[in-house]
């Protein structure tokens, strides 16, 4: 028995040294320790449940934050994957879509993504319910591996990295901004042509 738990934990602390973490136990921190989370459905379950996920990740989400992660939309589809020969069974596809922004300082724009699930289930023709009541529960577990996705996203960003992009976004900022500055400057600077004088009669 005592040999059995040493090679258990023995394999856990491998597994752990590796990098691998059981999904869902969020031992996984992220080097962003602070950020705005915000959606344009602002009461929808995906937001919320990312900002409960990334709060108990040991992240201050709050408004007002170094950086903001915008949840700029979601898309849900369906369509027909196959058919029984009967014709009373189907399968369907079932797919979500999340794109997302990463804005920093003065509202700008420093990165975009989009992530996606796939899920297929079989809808049968003589229960109608037992297939509505699979979609819908399959939709929940498509909008849990969207978030994990976007947790694993963040995972992989660095302070220092958003600190370069933005640095980036300034500067186009800048360049923009001085380029629409001469252009003004060049038209202000070209003669005004005089008003078309009438020749009296």
């Amino acid at each position: 028995m005592i040999k059995r738990n040493l090679l258990v934990m023995g394999l856990a602390v491998l597994l752990s040294a590796c990098g691998f973490h059981l999904r869902g136990t969020g031992t996984n921190e992220l080097t962003i320790k602070e950020l705005s989370v915000s959606a344009r459905n602002a009461y929808g379950d995906t937001v919320k449940q990312l900002t409960q996920v990334l709060e108990n990740s040991g992240v201050k989400v709050y408004n007002g934050a170094p950086y903001k992660l915008v949840l700029t939309d979601e898309q849900d589809t369906q369509r027909d994957a196959t058919y029984s020969g009967s014709g009373r069974n189907a399968e369907y596809e079932l797919n979500t879509a999340l794109y997302y922004e990463i804005r920093g300082d003065h509202d700008r724009q420093l990165l975009t993504g989009k992530l996606q699930v796939q899920k297929y289930y079989v809808h049968d023709g003589n229960n109608i319910t037992a297939g509505d009541t699979e979609a819908t529960q399959l939709r929940k577990e498509m909008r849990r591996d969207l978030i994990q996705q976007m947790v694993l996203r963040l995972q992989l960003l660095t302070p220092a990295q958003l600190d370069a992009l933005q640095q980036t976004a300034d500067a186009k900022a800048k360049a923009d901004a001085e380029a629409l500055e001469a252009a003004r400057k060049y038209e202000a600077s070209k003669p005004q042509q005089s008003p078309l004088q009438l020749p009296q009669q």
